[in-house]
C-alpha cells in the first residue's frame, strides 16, 4: 500500500517522516477528518504510534514509535526536553535582534479555540530561542531558525506574532496582508536530535525546507 508520504528513516524502533503542510498529524473529529499522517502510516505499519504532533498547517519532521515500549521511551524524552527540535520560518518585517529568547507564558484562548494567547497570570511556561538567517528587503520578511525549548500548542506561531513578526501565511495569527503573502504557513520542522531508545546513540534527522 502506498503511504503518499516521504519516509526519511525507518528501523525496528521508530519511523521518521516528512509531514506535508495541510495534512493532519492525527485524525480529527468527524468522517471528513480521518485522513492523517498517523492513519496512513498505521495502515502499513500496524505497530506505529504517535509520539508528538505538528500543526496541520506546519510541514516537516514527525517521529513515530514502533510499539508501546518505544512510544513510552520517546514520549519520556520529549517530556524531559531531551529532544532538540529545529524549525525554519519566514516572518513579516525585519527582526531587530540577530538572536534571542522569547519567554512568554501561553494559555488556550477558550472563546476562540484552537487559538492560544499570552497570559502572564495563568499561562504555562513557554520558551523559544531564535536566530535570524536572512532578511529579504523585497518582501520585507525575515527567515529565522527557531528552537522551542518547551512544546506548547502553537507556541512558535504565538511567540512570533507577540514579537510583532507573524509567520507569513498564518491563517490564525496573522492579519490579512501577512496571511496572503504566502500560499501556506511558512513554518517547517527541519531537524530532530535525540538519543536512540535502543542503543542510546545520538541521532540527528534533517528535512529540507520546501520554501
Amino acid at each position: 500500500m502506498e503511504l503518499g508520504l516521504q519516509i526519511l528513516y525507518e528501523d525496528a524502533a521508530l519511523l521518521v517522516l516528512n509531514k506535508p503542510a495541510g495534512m493532519l498529524a492525527v485524525p480529527g473529529r468527524g468522517t471528513a477528518k480521518q485522513d492523517s499522517l498517523a492513519t496512513r502510516v498505521q495502515a502499513v505499519y500496524a505497530d506505529a504510534l504517535i509520539v508528538h504532533r505538528l500543526d496541520m498547517a506546519t510541514s516537516g519532521l514527525m517521529l513515530m514509535a514502533r510499539g508501546k515500549e518505544i512510544q513510552r521511551q520517546l514520549s519520556q524524552l520529549f517530556a524531559q526536553r531531551a529532544v532538540q527540535k529545529n524549525y525554519i520560518a519566514v516572518v513579516a518585517g525585519r527582526m531587530a535582534c540577530p538572536s534571542g529568547e522569547i519567554n512568554l507564558p501561553l494559555i488556550t484562548d477558550w472563546p476562540n479555540r484552537p487559538r492560544q494567547m499570552v497570559d502572564h497570570a495563568c499561562g504555562k511556561t513557554a520558551i523559544t530561542r531564535y536566530r535570524v538567517q536572512d532578511y529579504d528587503a523585497a518582501s520585507n520578511s525575515t527567515r529565522v531558525e527557531l528552537v522551542p525549548i518547551t512544546g506548547r500548542s502553537h507556541q512558535l506561531r504565538v511567540h512570533l506574532q507577540a514579537l510583532g513578526h507573524a509567520i507569513l501565511g498564518d491563517a490564525l495569527y496573522a492579519d490579512s496582508i501577512i496571511r496572503e503573502q504566502a500560499p501556506r504557513l511558512l513554518l517547517h520542522a527541519t531537524a530532530l536530535a535525540f538519543r536512540h531508545p535502543v542503543d542510546q546513540q545520538p541521532v540527528h534527522y534533517l528535512c529540507d525546507v520546501p520554501f
